[in-house]
């Protein structure tokens, strides 16, 4: 299997890959056009890219069937164009988590203690002692957490150590996906984004870039804010409404520590404008949430896991573009004998009355003498056809239709 890495790359993750039995072309400067090409040229089966973007023109271009996202979010995709072209994308969700909690943690220290200020003093040569003394602390804080994924659980973590009270809005309660009794450590739900922000001392963001999500944390929710406040955001800058953070910076004297925004530079390094940046109560980072050694050696031997999963096996872990329900609303059952051309048979007859296969599985019963196919498809096919199908093929034993 050819596998094309487009972005920097642990060596660890290329010699993984190699003793998976991959061919591997690192080349991590491609960007743009030249992806486009070395798609075409390269006949790889995968890609894998890290902040690199992905386009349609370059999921049409070649051979691809899968597309890793050597880190958690997989925005960078264009993942409506690979669905359309049956190409499998995955990430690698949790692995940078406890970097990206540290980071978020690390700002928050760095708020209440005003620790980039500290130094820029005493590099111009400044004491200030009486200034720098002023600080809340954190201990019976109370930590809002938006989101409560596996960087919110790990912030979550963190803050309890603290001796922080925790509060939290997620999706995940929300749904009922998961229960707040489950949580590692003790935190209570609010019902909304904006009761989180109400009960806060500092508000921190750990919420994944959706259409649901862009822009989410809006002046409704920064606007319940204590003065005073800390937010921290090492989601997504589309997550929240930038005007309205600068807002409440300039007039309810909000600290804010950001690690991402909306106009990063496409390169490692270059020039960097952005007004929030310059307000005396925000401290930025460059968007290093996930950059530890820790953390992108467990990104890449995940990659390296998916890879050769789907090398040895056809399946994808982490896979994030299959239907979650398919257009099936019934269910062909077949048990038959376990011979060649039953399954030919009932497809081929499916195929003449118009019937679409979504889904499809043959399980062998103990000593191969017999099976049972179970076959999803988007209509219900008329008992003339049904009958057809049962009676044209000996080793058909029995078939049923079952409404999903």
């Amino acid at each position: 299997m050819k596998v094309l890495v487009a972005d920097k790359f642990e060596k660890s993750g290329i010699n993984g890959l190699k003793a998976a039995g991959c061919e591997v072309l690192y080349e991590p400067d491609l960007k743009d056009d030249t992806l486009v090409e070395a798609i075409r040229k390269s006949g790889a089966e995968v890609l894998v890219v890290r902040s690199t973007t992905v386009t349609a023109p370059m999921l049409e271009a070649g051979m691809l069937s899968l597309v890793v996202r050597a880190g958690a979010g997989y925005n960078t995709i264009d993942v409506a164009a690979a669905s359309r072209h049956g190409i499998y994308v995955s990430n690698c969700p949790g692995k940078n988590a406890i970097a990206v909690a540290e980071l978020a943690f690390a700002l928050l220290l760095a708020l209440d203690r005003r620790i980039p200020d500290n130094v820029a003093e005493l590099r111009a040569g400044s004491w200030n002692k009486k200034e720098y003394s002023k600080a809340r602390g954190l201990f019976g804080r109370t930590l809002g957490l938006l989101g409560y994924g596996n960087i919110g659980q790990e912030m979550a973590r963190r803050a309890h150590a603290f001796g922080m009270p925790i509060v939290v809005w997620s999706r995940r309660f929300v749904t009922g996906r998961d229960a707040v009794e489950r949580a590692p450590v003790p935190m209570s739900l609010a019902p909304s984004p904006e009761a989180v922000a109400e009960r806060a001392d500092v508000l921190s963001v750990h919420l994944a870039l959706t259409a649901e999500t862009r822009g989410l944390v809006n002046a409704a929710v920064l606007g319940r804010l204590k003065p005073g406040s800390y937010f921290i955001n090492t989601a997504r800058a589309e997550v929240v409404d930038q005007g309205a953070l600068e807002t409440v910076v300039r007039e309810r004297n909000i600290r804010a520590a950001l690690d991402v925004f909306a106009g990063e530079p496409a390169a490692a390094a270059g020039e960097f404008k952005d007004a929030i940046v310059s307000l005396p109560n925000v401290y930025g980072t460059h968007h290093i949430g996930a950059s530890t050694d820790q953390a992108q050696e467990a990104i890449a031997a995940e990659t390296v896991r998916i890879v050769s999963t789907y090398k040895d096996t056809g399946k994808v872990p982490n896979v994030v573009n299959l239907a979650r329900k398919t257009p099936a609303t019934h269910m062909l059952v077949v048990r038959h004998h376990d011979r060649p051309g039953v399954l030919a048979h009932v497809l081929e007859h499916l195929r003449g009355g118009n019937i679409n296969v979504q889904e499809m599985e043959n399980v062998i019963f103990e000593g191969a003498q017999a099976a049972v196919a179970r076959i999803n498809l988007d209509g219900a096919p008329i008992e003339a056809l049904l009958s057809t199908i049962r009676k044209g093929n000996n080793d058909i034993l029995d078939l049923h239709l079952v409404r999903i």
